[in-house]
C-alpha cells in the first residue's frame, strides 16, 4: 500500500516549487473526460527530487513557456516509430540493388537461352534438310518410283504424328468435318509438291532441283495478284527478274538437265505457292484457323491418306522385300535410307513451322533461302556435282534475287495523297 500512495500522492513537494506555475502544451491532443493521465504526469513533471521509485516513469516534460513549439511539446505524449539507423537503411538498399541485379540477369539469361533455341531449330532445319536431300536422292537413283517414295515418306510422317499426339508432346486437336473440308485442298496441293519435288530429285541433280525451286517467289507473287488482289511493288518486281534470269542461265548450262527434272521442279514451284495462296484464303477465317504444327500434322495425315491408294494403283507393290531382291538391291539399304529419308522430310518441315512461330515471316524467307544455298553446296560436294563457271555464276544470280526478293517484300507502299 505504501508503494501505491508513493504513486498517488506524491509525499513532499519542495516548497520552491509550491508556487511554480507551469504551462503544459496539451490542446493539439484531446483528453478524455475520465483521464487524470495529464494530472499524474505534471505532478510528477513538478518535483525536484524524487525517489527511486518514480524513475521508472521516463516522462518527458514539455515546455515551461508559451513559445515553444506544440510539436516539440508532444514529444511526451505522441507514440513515435524509433529512427531506422542508417546502416539498417544501406542494408536495405544493398537488397534493392541485389534483387534488381538479379532480375536483370534473369532476363539476359531467358533472352540467351531463347537465342540458343533459335540457334538450334535453324541448325536442325538445314541439317534435317541436307539429310533429306542425299538419302532421297540415294534412293530415287536405284528406286524410280516417286509415288512409292512419297507414299512412304507420308507414312513415317503419319506415324511421328500419332506418336506426338498419343504421347501428349503436343496437343491433340479437334477438328470438325468443315475444318477437314477446308484443309483437303491444301493436302492435295501438298502431295503433288512433294511428288513433283521427288520426281525431279529422280532425274536431275539435286543442285539443280533447288535452284529450280528458287523461283518460287515468282509463282507467288503471281498466285497472290490472281487470287488474292495482293498487288506487287516495283521493288517486288524488280527482284523477279535476277531470279528468272538465274534460273535460266544455271539452266543452259547444267550438265543434268532434262526437261523431265525440269518440268517437274517448276510443277513442284506451282503447286508448293498454290497451297500457301489457298492457306491465305480458305484459312483466314479466325475460327477457321490452327496453328502452324497442328495444320501441317493433318496435312501430313490426309496426303498419306490420298497418296497410299494411288501409290498402290499405278505403281504396284514395288516396295516390298522380293521386289527389291529381284532387282538386285540392298533390301536393308534402301529400307535404312528411305526411313532416315523421310523421318528428315517430315522433321525439316517440322521444324520449319516451329522457326515461323518464332520469327517474323521475313526472316524466315531470308533463312530458307539461305538453306537452299547450305543445301546446293553440300549435294555438289556429296555427289561431286560438275559445276560449270557460267552455272555457278546463273545459280548464285538466282539465289542473290531471292535474298532481295526476301528483302523487299516488307516494303509497303506509300499511301496515295489526295
Amino acid at each position: 500500500m505504501q508503494s501505491t500512495a508513493i504513486f498517488l500522492l506524491p509525499p513532499s513537494i519542495p516548497p520552491s516549487l509550491s508556487h511554480r506555475t507551469t504551462t503544459w502544451a496539451i490542446n493539439p491532443i484531446p483528453t478524455p473526460p475520465h483521464s487524470r493521465s495529464l494530472d499524474f504526469a505534471a505532478s510528477i513533471n513538478g518535483l525536484s527530487g524524487s525517489s527511486s521509485s518514480l524513475r521508472q516513469f521516463p516522462v518527458t516534460r514539455c515546455c515551461s513557456s508559451p513559445s515553444s513549439s506544440s510539436s516539440s511539446c508532444l514529444n511526451g505524449w505522441i507514440s513515435t516509430p524509433p529512427p531506422v539507423p542508417d546502416r539498417e537503411l544501406r542494408g536495405v538498399e544493398v537488397r534493392a540493388a541485389e534483387s534488381c541485379a538479379g532480375e536483370e540477369e534473369d532476363a539476359k539469361a531467358s533472352g540467351l537461352s531463347k537465342t540458343l533455341e533459335l540457334g538450334s531449330l535453324f541448325g536442325l532445319w538445314f541439317l534435317f534438310n541436307i539429310y533429306f536431300n542425299i538419302y532421297n536422292k540415294q534412293v530415287l537413283k536405284v528406286f524410280p518410283f516417286p509415288l512409292t517414295i512419297s507414299t512412304v515418306q507420308f507414312a513415317a510422317g503419319t506415324i511421328l504424328v500419332t506418336l506426338m499426339w498419343t504421347l501428349n508432346l503436343y496437343k491433340r486437336p479437334k477438328i470438325s468435318g468443315a475444318q477437314l473440308a477446308v484443309i483437303l485442298p491444301l493436302a492435295m496441293v501438298h502431295t503433288l509438291g512433294n511428288l513433283f519435288t521427288n520426281m525431279s530429285l529422280g532425274k536431275v541433280a539435286v543442285s539443280f532441283t533447288h535452284t529450280i525451286k528458287a523461283m518460287e517467289p515468282f509463282f507467288s507473287v503471281v498466285l497472290s495478284a490472281m487470287f488474292l488482289g495482293e498487288m506487287p511493288t516495283t521493288w517486288v518486281i524488280g527482284s523477279l527478274f535476277p531470279i528468272v534470269g538465274g534460273v535460266g542461265l544455271a539452266s543452259m548450262t547444267e550438265a543434268s538437265f532434262n526437261w523431265g527434272g525440269f518440268s517437274s521442279a517448276m510443277a513442284s514451284n506451282l503447286t508448293n505457292q498454290s497451297r500457301n495462296v489457298l492457306s491465305k484464303k480458305l484459312m483466314g477465317k479466325k475460327e477457321d484457323s490452327l496453328d502452324n504444327i497442328t495444320l501441317f500434322s493433318i496435312i501430313t495425315i490426309m496426303s498419306f491418306i490420298l497418296s497410299a491408294p494411288i501409290s498402290l494403283y499405278m505403281e504396284g507393290f514395288k516396295f516390298t522385300p522380293s521386289c527389291l531382291q529381284a532387282v538386285g538391291l540392298n533390301v536393308r539399304q534402301v529400307y535404312v535410307r528411305s526411313f532416315l529419308a523421310a523421318l528428315g522430310f517430315h522433321a525439316y518441315q517440322q521444324v520449319s513451322y516451329m522457326i515461323l512461330q518464332r520469327v517474323s515471316p521475313v526472316t524466315h524467307s531470308v533463312s530458307n533461302c539461305v538453306k537452299r544455298v547450305v543445301v546446293i553446296i553440300s549435294s555438289v560436294l556429296f555427289f561431286r556435282t560438275p559445276v560449270s563457271p557460267i552455272n555457278s555464276i546463273g545459280t548464285g544470280v538466282a539465289l542473290g534475287g531471292v535474298f532481295l526478293y526476301s528483302r523487299v517484300k516488307s516494303i509497303k507502299p506509300k499511301p496515295k495523297t489526295a
